[in-house]
């Protein structure tokens, strides 16, 4: 085995194919989210969080050992997506402060520094669950130091072999350490992307070179994806269905002229068994509907082209510059929301600044930290209204020079209760309390699709379907949307509850809209209802009840 000491060229090279690797494998990372509903998926997180160190890597020639790790962690920190980017950050982050004084690294000082990057992971968050990418990382680089410690002259190599080797074995056992894992038969995707991570830098290290689908330089030139406009795509959604061709009656003709008015790029392909179609539509929910007339979905696949224009335009173009307003009064906020109509509802609630994003689109820290730039205010109140979301905005804290205040509502509900429960004339602490305890009454519920196959809580899911979520678990399952939201009510509404809001999504009518206000009503009659446009991917409806 190699006895090659670790420097900053090789340091480089070796993120940059780390990179590499986890976005030749996103997919699978994808793939092993438990729960089947369009999410803001761990392997695409954490290949856009890495894909920002590339960037910064690749303008620098010969770096020093401790220049090469800074840069990793200063980029993958601003660049992070989702709780598994944070994370991923926060493990180079402690591993940069190991390295920074070093010129050469043995196997030990990467051992050391990754159980530094390790703590530093640990410190951040503030209920560590088992069997996710935390104790991976924990048990594989514990086990690297215990081995230097038995093996003072360990290579380099020889240290990465230890990490990989018992972090597969800890990969393997995070089934058994989250019971939902267990239910799923499925490892744990962030601690899947980490080793995927390290296997293409280990492979770096020892000159052994892959071809990545990624990694191609003609990919980062080919085309300027920002001289397309959003306005240039006229509907959302590239929709593919095919139908099981149970109704033989069922006239394809109609079908066409019926899809034909609700998109463009139309394609129906039909023979006696099944029926294909892609179109690009504002209404996917329509399109399912259609389908399942003729039969049973036998697939389904629902792409927004709208983000995946925002990603390539990300992909493709150098990082703004901060541009940082000074202070015009003392309070200011900023708000994560996806939807021109819950854009205009955050801005009415206060707002300085709405980050487009949300489920299936996590905003960077640096996406954050922008918005934070532009509210010309001393204290700058963040709702990320994802549970995903939180801890890229809490990176921003140490990262402005205004003071900011992370509020960590989970959803869009929680973000409007809290800006409501603001008093101008109040307090920063009696503010925090205020608004911490207004998002904290509130019960939130959502209706989505399965983006999948697959058995949750002993129930099975089929791709397609309509899904209800209360409080985040699963209220229903059917093929039917009223069927769900009926449950929903049934599973949200008590009989102390004073208020309701229903907001409702893209490909949604206002008269849809008020009949699933009906539903609420008919479970507490006393109900307050406020029916709101959000314009909102992904979820058919967000309702909540306090």
């Amino acid at each position: 085995m190699t006895e090659q000491k670790l420097n900053g060229s090789l340091f480089q090279s070796m993120v940059i194919q780390g990179a590499y690797a986890i976005a030749d494998k996103k997919e699978r990372a994808n793939e092993l989210n438990v729960f089947p509903v369009p999410d803001g998926d761990t392997g695409t997180n954490m290949a856009m969080t890495m894909s920002a160190a590339i960037k910064e890597l690749e303008k620098l020639h010969e770096p020093t050992l401790a220049k090469a790790a800074e840069t990793t962690a200063s980029a993958l920190l601003r660049g992070a997506r989702g709780n598994s980017g944070v994370i991923l950050s926060l493990l180079f982050r402690g591993m940069a402060k190991k390295l920074k004084t070093q010129t050469e690294a043995t196997g030990r000082d990467f051992a050391l520094a990754m159980r530094e990057g390790v703590d530093a992971a640990y410190k951040a968050v503030m209920k560590p669950a088992e069997g996710t990418i935390l104790t991976v990382s924990r048990v594989s680089a514990q086990y690297a130091v215990e081995r230097c410690q038995a093996e003072p002259d360990l290579s380099v190599a020889d240290a990465f072999d230890a990490i990989l080797e018992r972090g597969k074995t800890a990969l393997a056992e995070t089934k058994q350490q989250n019971p939902v894992l267990a239910k799923a038969d499925v490892v744990d995707a962030g601690a899947f992307g980490l080793l995927t991570i390290l296997e293409g830098m280990r492979d770096a290290f020892l000159g052994i070179k892959h071809e990545y689908a990624n990694a191609s330089a003609e990919e980062n030139t080919s085309a300027d994806f920002s001289a397309i406009s959003d306005e240039d795509i006229t509907f959302t959604y590239c929709t593919e269905i095919i139908a099981q061709r149970l109704n033989k009656g069922r006239n394809i003709s109609r079908l066409r002229g019926i899809l034909n008015e609700i998109g463009d790029s139309l394609v129906v392909v039909d023979d006696d068994e099944i029926v294909k179609v892609h179109v690009h539509t504002d209404q996917p929910n329509k399109v399912l509907e259609e389908g399942l007339k003729f039969g049973p979905l036998l697939t389904v696949k629902i792409e927004n082209m709208r983000e995946q224009h925002t990603a390539k335009v990300i992909e493709s173009t150098e990082p703004k510059k901060r541009v940082i307003k000074e202070p015009e009064r003392k309070y200011g906020f900023v708000a994560v929301a996806a939807g021109d109509g819950l854009k205009d509802v955050f801005t009415d609630l206060g707002c300085d600044v709405v980050v487009q994003g949300g489920q299936t689109m996590n905003p960077s820290t640096n996406d954050i930290l922008y918005a934070i730039d532009e509210t010309p205010a001393e204290v700058v109140f963040v709702f990320p209204n994802n549970k995903n979301i939180i801890m890229a905005a809490e990176q921003t804290i140490e990262l402005s020079d205004k003071k900011v205040i992370v509020i960590p509502t989970r959803n869009i509900p929680q973000g409007m209760s809290a800006l409501l429960a603001f008093d101008p004339y109040g307090e920063t602490e009696d503010n925090i309390s205020a608004m911490t305890e207004a998002f904290q009454m509130v019960t939130s519920g959502q209706l989505t699709y399965a983006a999948r196959n697959s058995e949750f809580d002993g129930k099975k899911i089929k791709e397609g379907e309509y899904l209800s979520l209360c409080e985040g678990k699963l209220c229903a399952n059917t093929k039917k949307p009223f069927d769900a939201m009926k449950k929903l009510a049934k599973e949200m509404v008590k009989p102390d509850h004073a208020f309701a809001t229903v907001i409702y999504g893209e490909g949604v009518s206002e008269e849809d809209a008020n009949k699933v206000a009906e539903l609420f009503k008919k479970e507490n009659h006393g109900l307050e209802i406020s029916v709101v446009y959000g314009g909102q991917p992904v979820y058919y409806y967000i309702v909540s009840v306090e």
